[in-house]
């Protein structure tokens, strides 16, 4: 199976890249004995950039894997269906 970032996965590597650097940030701004709020505020900024990654993702997942299996009847379909759905629980929890 090809996954469902195929087409977006050199995005997908760009986008995870500048959270690396926002990640690296953080480092800097502890290292450095930054004001506590404005590292918290940099923590959200790479929460947020996290979870927007993670739906942009699933959307993938969804449109291409799970669509494509219940489109060719496959009997895993409603697999996929199970872990997107524990994969979206997951999400929501964190």
């Amino acid at each position: 199976h090809m996954a469902g970032y195929e087409r977006t996965k050199e995005q997908h590597l760009q986008r995870l890249r500048r959270i690396e650097g926002q990640v690296r940030g953080l480092h800097r701004m502890v290292d450095d004995d930054t004001y506590c709020i404005e590292v918290l505020t940099q923590v959200a900024a790479v929460s947020k950039s996290l979870q927007s990654f993670s739906l942009g993702l699933m959307h993938e997942h969804l449109s291409h894997c799970v669509a494509d299996a219940v489109r060719a009847g496959e009997p895993s379909s409603s697999e996929h269906i199970d872990e997107a759905t524990q994969a979206i629980e997951r999400l929501l929890r964190s």
